[in-house]
């Protein structure tokens, strides 16, 4: 019967498109990104010429190829893949299924990760919506999304906001998963970022402490997470003026780094970054200035030449050369890094108040007292509403 030789074929199909699945989950979870793509592409093939029946199939190949893409910063291959996986679970489930928040939250991720904040928060928003109606307000899957609206929130200097959804975070984690697991470890790192963002370094330093140490111990010394708590408890440090401490911490997580994750990774930029403004800071500009040089490099390559954290070591670099009299170079690296900060984060957010107050002392060295004045009177009317950003980061 014509029938019954289809539905095995079918059957076949499926069986070898699991299998191709999850070979391609298991080389993505090991960061074999280009085999797995290869894997995955076939496994789309499969799901949309011989497994018409199950639209499912389709969906969750396009989620993983997705996914594999924005691993390796392919954001242009990434979005329609995630747009067209969602398209389907809508078709398929509504627009309120549970799986969709899946789908919205990696997309959310995926602008998150080019500075997208406006299209990030509405993706992650959708996400948190659908997943408390889902499992209501103190579920775990619950906890994810607000971490990452939180850290959202964060980058945007929007402090008590983010504050209020990382405690929420934590309170649900610890209740669910207990005091030692890794998740709360993160949240407790995310909340000391928060803390310490807005120059509460008291707060800041014991959540990381625990952190670390829930860590080390959960994930082993030289797991790339740890390097990441490393390098904020650092930044506590370096804050305040403890700079053999910092410079300690941030040469462990960046040898971490560099070592798990390779030379050429964001996280290595911010440690180089977070060097050179040690050095920086202690007037050792020869050390500084090829670690700066490296770090900008890395985050073009990787981030893109208008991602906001470029713009953070291109208005260091300013702060570098104008510490040594270079001001016409110190004025073009921090007008390009006050453009950058402007376009991602507009024209109240306390990072381009930083921007501003650097131009302003550039322009003051060089006698122009009427522009130096104009943009700090900005910077003071931009931080009257907001907590001043402090530290390298």
């Amino acid at each position: 019967m014509k029938w019954w030789k289809a539905h095995n074929e079918e059957v076949t199909a499926l069986n070898r498109w699991k299998t191709l699945l999850d070979e391609t989950s298991s080389l993505y979870d090991m960061g074999q990104y280009d085999q797995a793509v290869l894997l995955g592409t076939k496994a789309l093939d499969i799901a949309e010429k011989e497994i018409q029946s199950n639209p499912l199939a389709v969906a969750q190949s396009l989620n993983l190829l997705g996914l594999l893409y924005r691993a390796q910063r392919l954001y242009v291959k990434s979005e329609p893949h995630h747009k067209s996986a969602l398209a389907i679970l809508e078709k398929v489930f509504g627009p309120n299924h549970p799986d969709n928040a899946v789908i919205l939250n990696n997309l959310g991720e995926l602008y998150h990760d080019q500075g997208q904040y406006a299209q990030a928060e509405s993706h992650y928003k959708r996400a948190l919506t659908i997943k408390e109606k889902a499992f209501g307000p103190d579920d775990p899957r619950v906890a994810k999304s607000l971490g990452n609206l939180g850290t959202l929130y964060q980058e945007q200097g929007q402090y008590a906001q983010a504050e209020e959804l990382f405690k929420r975070t934590l309170v649900i984690d610890e209740k669910s998963l207990g005091s030692n697991d890794r998740k709360v470890a993160i949240d407790m790192n995310n909340l000391g970022d928060c803390y310490r963002s807005q120059g509460r370094y008291v707060e800041a330093e014991p959540l990381y402490m625990r952190s670390l140490t829930i860590k080390q111990k959960v994930l082993g010394p030289k797991h790339p997470s740890v390097a990441t708590t490393m390098n904020n408890l650092a930044g506590v440090y370096h804050a305040q003026g403890q700079y053999t401490q910092a410079e300690m911490l941030y040469n462990l997580g960046l040898a971490i780094w560099e070592t798990t994750l390779g030379p050429e990774d964001p996280s290595v930029a911010t440690s180089l970054n977070n060097l050179a403004e040690i050095y920086r800071v202690q007037g050792q500009y020869a050390k500084a200035e090829p670690l700066y040089t490296r770090s900008l490099a890395i985050r073009e390559r990787a981030l893109g030449p208008n991602h906001p954290a470029t713009a953070t070591v291109l208005n260091n670099m300013a702060l570098l050369y104008y510490n040594q009299g270079q001001y016409e170079q110190a004025e073009k690296f921090c007008k390009r890094a006050l453009g950058i900060r402007e376009k991602a984060f507009g024209p109240n957010h306390p990072d381009v108040a930083l921007s501003l107050k650097t131009l302003s002392g550039i322009y003051r060295a060089l006698g122009q007292h009427e522009r130096a004045d104009s943009l700090y009177n900005r910077a003071l009317a931009i931080e009257e509403g907001e907590a001043t950003k402090v530290g390298p980061f």
